[in-house]
């Protein structure tokens, strides 16, 4: 290549050399090929790769530049063309593949559906759907939580007259009222706090239980969802905010929210907040507020520098609302009838 020293004749050739990549791969007939010729365009001595030797008898730095710079751009070229023809093969062919092994189920679509998920469940996965669009992740923890997590940590000492208000159902092992059937889903906070680093934005559903006797509006096992929020600067503005956005991804924009002054021993302020249905009624919904300081001390964040709110409710409630259920312990009698509504 003596007689390509000069830029013109050097840049001549390596478009030249471009080009011929370029033709190369558009006719290439399958992957295989198309991999075989990118190993051959990146050997030392493919015609592309052989003008960087070259550029070192070039005698003016300004030479050497504008022929780096352009065997730089023909590079990026014929590497962005092998890509896109690579994802090409790869289309088709799964494509081919699903054609060759796709079923004929036409027959079974005239059968009779046989079951469906449960309202409670369809509720459940919907709030995860809406709050996972608000930008919260999911954490979960066990149903069996000890004294610390359900009570103590959550600002409820062994003396706090809210814990009466609990109906636990404490569990022979270890020392006497330290293990537990969870009574609602706040211990998962605290364990999500002293796991997760801040920003914490996460909603925690699950399986609680109490000794509640079974009525229209109660059941001693059931669900329940919360919330957590912690960050930098996160006030009951923040969670005035987030209430009523749910509402409104949840139910609908024709309904809103309000809060109303309430008393937990883990929030402070604390609030209870209600929705509005279309036609002017207002229906209680569940428990928020702002994390009390001693909460988050319980869960290894610093309360001088992270602020946050926490909400929760119960998932057979929402469902009974949405879906004007009278009575919540229908949903539990495993009535076909009722069950096929929904």
């Amino acid at each position: 290549m003596a007689d390509q020293n000069s830029v013109e004749s050097m840049s001549l050739a390596i478009n030249g050399a471009k080009e011929s990549a370029m033709s190369a791969i558009k006719n290439t007939a399958d992957l295989a090929g198309l991999r075989a010729l990118s190993a051959d365009l990146n050997k030392k001595d493919s015609p592309l790769n052989s003008f960087k030797s070259e550029m070192g008898k070039l005698s003016s730095v300004d030479d050497k530049r504008s022929i780096g710079q352009l065997l730089n751009a023909a590079a990026g070229e014929i590497a962005a063309a092998l890509e896109t023809r690579t994802r090409e093969f790869a289309d088709n062919e799964i494509a081919a593949r699903i054609e060759q092994e796709s079923l004929d189920l036409t027959e079974f679509l005239v059968q009779r559906r046989r079951g469906h998920s449960h309202i409670v469940t369809q509720a459940t996965q919907r709030l995860e759907d809406v709050f996972i669009g608000l930008g919260f992740q999911i954490a979960e923890g066990p149903e069996v939580e000890t004294d610390f997590h359900n009570f103590e940590a959550l600002n409820m000492p062994k003396s706090h007259p809210a814990r009466s208000e609990f109906d636990t159902m404490f569990l022979e092992y270890g020392e006497p009222n330290s293990v537990l059937l969870r009574t609602h889903t706040s211990p998962v906070q605290i364990r999500v706090m002293k796991t997760w680093k801040p920003p914490i934005y996460a909603i925690m559903p699950g399986r609680v239980f109490r000794r509640d006797t079974p009525d229209a509006t109660h059941m001693p096992v059931f669900h329940q969802i919360e919330g957590l929020v912690i960050d930098r600067g996160i006030t009951f503005a923040h969670l005035a905010g987030t209430i009523e956005a749910f509402t409104k991804a949840f139910f609908g924009n024709e309904f809103t929210s309000r809060l109303r002054p309430s008393f937990f021993p883990f929030t402070e302020p604390s609030a209870e907040f209600d929705i509005r249905r279309a036609d002017g009624e207002w229906i209680e919904l569940g428990g928020c507020g702002m994390v009390h300081p001693n909460v988050l001390i319980s869960g290894g964040i610093d309360p001088e520098e992270f602020s946050g709110f926490a909400f929760g409710f119960g998932i057979d409630r929402m469902a009974k609302e949405r879906h004007k259920v009278e009575d919540i312990r229908e949903m539990y009698t495993n009535d076909l009838r009722f069950l096929r509504q929904f």
